[in-house]
């Protein structure tokens, strides 16, 4: 690992730690994802940052770059693309047996909304509005709204009664991060 990506590393550690843990993935390598869009889409049910469940990895890297950081600690292969080095904001990309198997935001990236419109830091009550029905689980430090449907699960990251984050997983992946 180089110096600057190890640096990158130790900060977003310490950034994530100061922060309370409302991320329970750390990235272990970070720096700058080359093609991370800067205010990235969740199209329900379809994709996140244009990454779509059962995309083959190849297509990640082609889309991303190779400049993502890995989990140490993560059940599956799992990426973390950030958006600025030293910066914990991202995205991060799940696989299994090489395809796509969850996207998630890390931590709250500015300016990222859903393809309605509804943006990161919205109150808890518009996400009820835009997306009436959803299901609700509470995990460490936040709760999970959700829609479920046969092909995936759309998840609103929801911390402090503000909309933390995003998550489009496959049908019973886990919807806590």
């Amino acid at each position: 690992m180089s110096r600057v990506a190890a640096a990158a590393a130790a900060l977003a550690l310490a950034l994530t730690l100061a922060g309370g843990g409302a991320r329970a993935a750390v990235p272990i390598a970070s720096a700058a994802g080359r093609a991370l869009p800067p205010h990235g889409v969740l199209s329900p049910g379809v994709s996140l940052a244009g990454i779509r469940l059962g995309m083959p990895a190849a297509r990640v890297v082609e889309r991303l770059g190779r400049n993502f950081g890995r989990c140490s600690g993560c059940a599956r292969e799992t990426w973390y693309y950030n958006l600025r080095p030293f910066s914990p904001q991202g995205l991060g990309v799940e696989l299994q047996r090489g395809r796509v198997s969850a996207v998630f935001t890390l931590w709250s990236p500015p300016g990222w909304r859903t393809s309605g419109g509804l943006a990161l830091g919205a109150p808890q009550e518009s996400i009820r509005t835009a997306f009436p029905g959803l299901g609700s689980r509470t995990c460490d430090g936040y709760e999970v709204l959700v829609a479920a449907e046969p092909s995936s699960a759309t998840a609103f990251l929801v911390v402090g009664g503000k909309l933390w984050g995003f998550s489009l997983a496959a049908p019973g992946g886990p919807l806590c991060r």
